[in-house]
């Protein structure tokens, strides 16, 4: 063979292995991690060039369609040159079947070592493999933007033409959405623990949630009447496990007040120990109250900005529907939070056969996480309320009903009221996980 035909030879290798990169660099930059990218991108622990290149990587995939289109670009202009050079060199050596072992010949170099290989290693190591490329890619891109924008500018049109709407900056999933998704997948995959799983969904939830969806319902709320006796009013002070108490008038719902036994203490302290001159209305704060639609999140902000744990939760009418405190709200992101002197209310008993006795009053949001289960809490806040909404009225004692997987029989009734069930989880979305 002439030293042509090796030269030419010569340069379909290189030409294949340009391909290579590029397959590899197009894979490794949409795979790569961008939570992992901006981390390197702004730490001061790694070593420089590694930060560096993280820039680069991030100053690349911040604009991907520019990006996979100066790649695509590069890869489809080496590999019809590698093709073209290979039909040439075939037809020389074997006439006009050197097309046919052209095609076959580029097929498998183009398929195996062009694409299959370079991006099974870059989809096994892609935070690895973009940074090495990055700073290569960068100048390639750059080159091939004239072109590209062209490109894109086509294919925009062509898709306008067709009624699809594009936008690069336009995601599927919100960051929150995705946070979740990579929470629950690493829970699934055994890297993340369920406390852990739990924990970060209820960070997640907090802007999702109404203060009236994790509130102290009224009926459970502990109310004192200011016009008790002071000593009277004293003891059920001391004796209440709750450090903040609101104060009424006569009806429940003219909240005066709120006492915090702290203050009740220094007060008699400060009387000498005399109850009859403890003047609880006196030492009483005045009482926050916030609307019912309000977020956990913005409550939070709220109760760290004044400094303050507790806030009377009312209606759009003025009326008190219940209480939120600090704790309420941290509790949905660390779970229940008890000290030696609350009050333990074992919601939820396991029976022998499997199934469960909860109390109607139990929140969906405490089953689920106790319980490992899914159950829908959009319609309700308790599970009473949830059978309520599913059965289309107020069940009587001893019906059942069977939804989201479940058999819910109600054990007892109080009124309108459905105080007690018994739920057997059944094949379905709500039957507990087995991992």
């Amino acid at each position: 063979m002439s030293l042509t035909i090796w030269v030419t030879i010569a340069a379909i290798f290189f030409l294949l292995l340009l391909s290579a990169f590029f397959s590899g660099s197009e894979t490794a930059l949409t795979a790569v991690s961008r939570a992992r990218i901006h981390q390197l991108a702004r730490s001061k622990t790694e070593k420089h060039g590694a930060s560096a290149r993280a820039g680069i990587v991030e100053q690349l995939i911040a604009s991907k369609e520019r990006l996979i289109g100066a790649l695509l670009l590069g890869n489809n202009l080496v590999n019809i040159l590698a093709s073209a050079l290979a039909t040439s060199v075939l037809i020389t050596l074997f006439g006009d079947t050197g097309v046919v072992y052209a095609t076959l010949v580029m097929t498998l170099a183009v398929v195996i070592f062009a694409e299959v290989l370079p991006k099974t290693w870059a989809i096994n190591q892609p935070n690895e493999f973009a940074l090495g490329v990055s700073p290569i890619i960068r100048p390639v891109v750059i080159v091939l933007a004239p072109l590209t924008a062209i490109i894109q500018w086509l294919v925009r049109t062509l898709l306008r033409l067709l009624g699809v709407k594009t936008d690069d900056t336009r995601s599927g999933l919100t960051g929150r959405e995705e946070i979740r998704g990579t929470v629950d997948l690493l829970h699934a995959e055994g890297e993340v623990i369920k406390h852990d799983r739990d924990m970060l969904g209820g960070i997640l939830d907090l802007s999702e949630l109404e203060v009236s969806e994790i509130m102290v319902h009224r009926t459970n709320m502990v109310a004192l009447d200011i016009n008790l006796g002071p000593e009277e009013l004293l003891q059920a002070v001391l004796n209440s496990p709750y450090t903040r108490i609101p104060l009424h008038k006569g009806d429940r719902d003219e909240i005066i007040g709120v006492v915090h036994a702290k203050d009740v203490l220094a007060e008699l302290v400060r009387v000498g120990g005399d109850v009859s001159k403890v003047s609880v209305e006196r030492i009483a704060k005045q009482p926050w109250f916030v609307p019912e639609t309000t977020s956990a999140q913005s409550q939070l902000n709220a109760f760290l900005k004044g400094k303050t744990h507790f806030a009377l939760v009312v209606d759009e009418y003025g009326e008190v529907q219940g209480l939120i405190t600090l704790e309420d709200i941290l509790e949905e992101i660390v779970g229940e939070i008890s000290d030696e002197h609350d009050i333990v209310l074992q919601g939820v008993t396991k029976q022998s056969d499997g199934s469960y006795i909860v109390d109607g009053s139990l929140p969906i949001r405490d089953l689920n996480r106790s319980l490992n289960w899914n159950l829908s809490d959009e319609e309700a806040t308790t599970i009473a309320g949830l059978v309520i909404h599913e059965a289309k009225t107020i069940p009587d004692q001893g019906q059942q009903f069977t939804f989201q997987g479940l058999r819910i029989k109600i054990i007892r009734k109080s009124r309108n009221r459905l105080t007690q069930l018994r739920i057997t989880p059944l094949s379905g979305a709500a039957k507990p996980s087995q991992g």
